[in-house]
C-alpha cells in the first residue's frame, strides 16, 4: 500500500497547472449545493428562531401553547416542510450525480491527465443518470441505517462504502447493490488506511477555517483527487487478489 504522502504527491502532480480549473469547478459545485438546500436551512431558521422567540416572551406553558397552535406559526412549519420536501427531492435528483461526477471528475484529471473538470463534473454525473442515482442513494441509505443502530457503526460503513461512487462510474454493468458490495471488498483491510489519509489534511483544514472558509475552494480539489489516486491503488490491490468477493 502507498504511503498517504505518494496519495498527495500524484494529487498535487495531476493539479499543477489545473489549479484555477479546479477551484472554479469546486466553487460551481458549492454555489449549486448552497441554491439546493439553502432553502431548507433557511426554513428550518426560521422556525427554530420562532420558538426562541416564543420561549423568551410566553412566561407561561399555557401562553406558549397558544401560540404555537396559531395559524401564522402552523403556516410557517408548513412553509417549512414543503420547502424541505422540495430541497430533499432536489438533493436526490441533483446533488447525489453531481456528488459523483465531480469526484469522478478529478479522478480522470488524475488517470487520462483531463482537464475539462467542470465539463466532466456535469457530463459524468448525469451520464447513465438513474443508475448512478440509485447507486448513491442506496449507498446513503444503508450508511443512515447503519447509523441509526450506532454511530461508530455508520462511519465505519461509510469509510467501507466509499469507493462506490467510483466504481458505479467504471462499471456500469453492475447494479447499486453489486457496486457497494465491491467497494466493501476493496477496503477491506484499507478502512483505516482511507481514515489515516483524511486524518493527514487536518492541518490544512484547520487552515482553511482562518481564511473564512475560502480555502476549501483549494482543499476539496487536492483531497479529491488524492482520494482518487487511493481509489486506483485499493482496485490494483483487489484485482491482484483476483477480485474475490
Amino acid at each position: 500500500m502507498k504511503t498517504n504522502q505518494e496519495f498527495k504527491n500524484a494529487a498535487l502532480d495531476a493539479l499543477r497547472g489545473n489549479w484555477a480549473k479546479a477551484v472554479v469547478a469546486t466553487l460551481i459545485y458549492v454555489l449549486i449545493l448552497s441554491f439546493i438546500t439553502g432553502p431548507t436551512v433557511y426554513s428550518t431558521t426560521q422556525v427554530q428562531k420562532q420558538l426562541t422567540d416564543l420561549a423568551a416572551t410566553s412566561p407561561t406553558g399555557y401562553q406558549a401553547a397558544a401560540l404555537i397552535t396559531s395559524p401564522e406559526f402552523i403556516a410557517l412549519q408548513k412553509t417549512a416542510s414543503r420547502t424541505s420536501g422540495i430541497s430533499t427531492l432536489l438533493q436526490f435528483l441533483l446533488v447525489l450525480p453531481l456528488s459523483l461526477g465531480f469526484l469522478n471528475a478529478f479522478r480522470k484529471l488524475l488517470v487520462a491527465g483531463d482537464t475539462e473538470i467542470l465539463s466532466n463534473t456535469f457530463r459524468i454525473g448525469f451520464g447513465n443518470y438513474w443508475h448512478k442515482v440509485w447507486g448513491m442513494l442506496l449507498m446513503h441509505i444503508m450508511i443512515f441505517l447503519w447509523t441509526l443502530l450506532l454511530i461508530i457503526p455508520g462511519i465505519i460503513k461509510w469509510f467501507s462504502y466509499a469507493m462506490t461512487p467510483f466504481i458505479l462510474e467504471e462499471n456500469p454493468e453492475l447494479g447499486a447493490s453489486d457496486a457497494i458490495h465491491r467497494s466493501r471488498m476493496m477496503m477491506r483491510g484499507h478502512k483505516f488506511d482511507l481514515f489515516y489519509l483524511y486524518l493527514s489534511f487536518i492541518g490544512w483544514f484547520i487552515l482553511c477555517i482562518f481564511t473564512a472558509g475560502i480555502g476549501f475552494l483549494w482543499l476539496g480539489p487536492y483531497v479529491d483527487t488524492a482520494l482518487a489516486a487511493f481509489y486506483e491503488e485499493v482496485k490494483a490491490d483487489y484485482a491482484l487478489n483476483g477480485g474475490l468477493d
